[in-house]
């Protein structure tokens, strides 16, 4: 893009800064709302717009965008009811520590603060939900805020942003130059954090070793399995978070997620060290902190997340470190292994403790459908790279148990042209093919 474009229009320059940093597909119900940026993504073909029937379905994909690819995912909806529906993905994106920024359009300038239809209070409604909330209340600023919007969904712990456009904002002309691409920041452990981590576990006989948080690297990951094997160290991947590591790595010992069996229950209660890594340490991957009680547990505890306020929220710390997970990971892999670690046996056992749980039960008086038995052939005969999506409550147990999860590759790459829909509508007054 040009340093000094001329006169654009705000849904032009809005435009123009998504393709400056890097935006190749976003997700929208198209709305009366944000029609100039709906007649410059017609004229940017490097940008494939996926059209969806429903707001939710709009912003949960774009959550789902955000989470495989580590860049935000990106939403437009149109105010009142299409914001409300979208708050679900926004809601996930939220906990889901996952990078996204929803784009809603707003009235006009001079009517808000009047009730005007389908007006809200977006920075109100939205506070809960999402890192920043903001309203764009010229066109000069249009890439100043959308910059901020990309750093703040990406750096430190990832989530949600959500931007309101007013509809003449983005008609209004401006000379507003493009910046830079953004940069996602990120800390680093210090040395001095590494050494502490060592002294740790050289004084521990019975460590875990907690794994979670979004936007792991396939380095992370590799540099998580080593770190892990050098000093034998047993992993449980906290709620939702068993893809960070093979299950079948002989280190992995379990899923801290729904119905915990007893035997982790057990295992975690009886642990001296928890290192949690990238792991908030939430309601479900402690069963309601009862098997960990705030704001003091029974072991040490070494909690590493990217997000300095986390740190000592809800659980104290006796070596709070405030790094991304990946980074993290990379250079704990990096540090001499504990020699001879003492708790080889405590690994081997929760090894074994999770293969038996694993296993399908044998066949009692049960009648019907056997779902161990359907999940576990589902995951024999399933190719490595397929997705299977479950309800949520008790219909994610039997998939969590019974199908153990082999690391899958992330990427930044994202096939536009295989998620394009035909979004050249005839008129202003836009029309689009939704997708099934």
């Amino acid at each position: 893009m040009s340093d000094s474009p001329g006169s654009r229009n705000g849904g032009r320059i809005l435009v123009d800064a998504l393709r400056v940093h890097g935006v190749d597909r976003l997700f929208c119900v198209p709305g009366e709302s944000y029609l100039e940026v709906l007649d410059a993504l017609c004229d940017t073909p490097q940008i494939a717009v996926v059209v969806a029937k429903h707001e939710g379905a709009a912003a949960n994909m774009a959550e789902a965008d955000g989470k495989l690819t580590g860049r935000p995912g990106i939403c437009f909806v149109t105010r009142g009811p299409g914001a409300s529906h979208a708050s679900i993905g926004v809601h996930t994106a939220y906990h889901d520590s996952t990078p996204m920024i929803l784009f809603i359009g707003q009235v006009q300038r001079d009517v808000r603060g009047r009730e005007a239809f389908q007006e809200v209070e977006f920075r109100q409604m939205f506070a809960p939900l999402a890192k920043w909330v903001a309203e764009i209340e010229s066109a000069d600023r249009i890439p100043e805020c959308v910059l901020r919007a990309f750093q703040v969904a990406t750096s430190g712990r990832p989530g949600p942003v959500v931007l309101s456009l007013p509809e003449d904002v983005l008609a209004e002309q401006s000379a507003a130059c493009d910046t830079r691409p953004y940069q996602a920041a990120q800390a680093a452990p210090h040395d001095r954090d590494l050494a502490a981590v060592r002294d740790e576990l050289q004084n521990a006989s019975k460590p875990l070793l907690i794994v979670g948080g979004s936007s792991w690297s396939d380095a992370g990951c590799a540099a998580l399995a080593r770190f892990a094997e050098a000093n034998a160290l047993p992993v449980l991947a906290s709620f939702r978070r068993q893809d960070l590591i093979d299950n079948r790595h002989p280190c992995y010992a379990g899923h801290l997620s729904l119905g915990l069996p007893p035997f982790l229950q057990q295992r975690v209660k009886t642990a001296d060290l928890i290192i949690a890594l990238g792991s908030r340490l939430g309601d479900v991957t402690t069963m309601t902190y009862s098997v960990l009680k705030p704001p003091r547990i029974a072991a040490r505890l070494v909690h590493v997340h990217p997000d300095a306020n986390e740190l000592n929220r809800v659980f104290q710390a006796d070596l709070p470190i405030v790094a991304a997970p990946s980074t993290a990971a990379v250079r704990l892999a990096e540090i001499p292994p504990v020699e001879s670690p003492r708790w080889r046996d405590w690994t081997s056992d929760a090894r074994r403790e999770y293969e038996k749980f694993i296993a399908i039960p044998e066949k009692g008086p049960r009648q019907g459908v056997d779902m161990a038995v359907v999940i576990r052939h589902l995951a024999a005969q399933l190719p490595p790279n397929a997705i299977v999506a479950n309800g949520a409550g008790n219909f994610t147990v039997w998939v969590h148990r019974f199908s153990p999860t082999r690391r899958r590759t992330r990427s930044s790459h994202r096939p536009a042209a295989r998620w394009a829909t035909d979004f050249r509508p005839p008129s202003r007054r836009h029309s689009a093919t939704p997708i099934d």
